[in-house]
């Protein structure tokens, strides 16, 4: 226990969040310890696989978005509530990562084997239908059904969003609004209920709900845009990541697809005619590329405009005790996109 909440605390801290991270240790190690022991709720069989993935977890910034939407000012018997909250969403985060692994055909996630890797992707299918599944159980638990319809409907939403990009892949025929209705669905959709979620649980009025879910949806388009950016444009030694893993996968991101849209039809119909014969310095060449035109200032603007909205939605409601955190999250998340730009 003590060495999965340490890891944790680590992984954040290197990501640029222990700023934010510190305030709410001691909810995630309520939240570690509630999904250690849910683990002994599922079948024998599972019980190994599930705490491999629980044990090479990311960030978790989704539970932290549950908790500063609802923590502070909230009453003392809310915590137990908010923490499940919490479980909930990660286990429904967890399940897609599996999946997306499974689809993505990957080896290592947080330098780690991935479950498809080390028990065989049939098997690694069924352990993310478990992840879901369990969550589903988690939420129907709660006194009011708003809680189990809206974390069935957002995990619908980011298996379509899975499979919108699953046939697009190593395709470019799609615009921007592809790109974003995808991450909107992917990303966004899960980081909007969170932070929905967490108010609601809090008790905080309907007002409030929604505008914290408006600043949950900004925020994770702006983060995967961060994302996205970090994948072709940072030093692997300052992420700590490798990097350059969307293309390969065949996943064009905003900067890619605004790097076709530069180029004169002849330089990108013959990029991506090597791209699509699978030459080995192809993805090489479109990063060199990507350097001769304005376009990280341009996705920049684009992700500077959807953290304004974030802050936006929740201006009105300033006087409550989450808004300052909420705050405090988009402000590193902005931060972190500034190391980028001066590596």
């Amino acid at each position: 226990m003590l060495q999965s909440t340490q890891s944790e605390a680590k992984a954040v801290a290197s990501a640029g969040f222990a700023e934010v991270y510190d305030p709410v240790k001691p909810y995630l190690a309520e939240l570690d310890a509630f999904l250690q022991a849910q683990v002994e709720e599922l079948e024998p069989e599972v019980q190994d696989q599930v705490r491999y993935v629980f044990g090479h977890s990311g960030k978790r910034l989704r539970p932290m978005l549950v908790a500063y939407s609802g923590w502070k000012g909230a009453a003392p018997e809310c915590a137990a509530q908010l923490v499940k909250l919490g479980a909930i969403i990660e286990l429904v985060h967890l399940a897609t990562l599996v999946h997306d692994d499974i689809l993505d055909e990957a080896e290592t996630r947080h330098r780690q084997e991935t479950a498809a890797k080390k028990f065989g992707p049939a098997a690694a299918v069924l352990i993310g239908d478990v992840l879901f599944a369990h969550a589903l159980k988690l939420a129907a638990e709660f006194p009011t059904t708003e809680i189990c319809r809206t974390v069935a409907q957002a995990t619908a939403r980011v298996c379509a969003g899975e499979i919108a990009q699953t046939y697009q892949r190593g395709e470019v025929n799609y615009d921007r609004d592809f790109y974003f209705r995808v991450i909107q669905l992917k990303t966004a959709e899960l980081f909007e209920a969170s932070c929905r979620l967490g108010a609601k649980v809090a008790g905080y009025s309907a007002e409030f709900c929604e505008a914290a879910g408006d600043f949950g949806r900004h925020l994770g388009i702006a983060y995967q845009i961060f994302d996205d950016l970090v994948d072709l444009y940072a030093e692997e030694s300052m992420i700590g990541k490798t990097l350059g893993t969307d293309l390969e996968k065949g996943k064009f991101t905003l900067p890619l697809l605004l790097l076709l849209e530069q180029l004169s039809r002849k330089d990108r119909e013959a990029l991506l005619a090597r791209y699509n014969a699978g030459d080995p310095i192809v993805a090489a060449e479109f990063i060199q590329r990507l350097h001769e035109f304005p376009i990280f200032e341009t996705v920049v603007a684009t992700f500077e405009e959807h953290l304004g909205q974030a802050a936006s939605a929740i201006a009105p409601h300033a006087g409550l005790a989450p808004v300052p955190a909420l705050q405090q999250i988009a402000e590193l998340v902005r931060a972190q996109l500034g190391r980028i730009a001066q590596s």
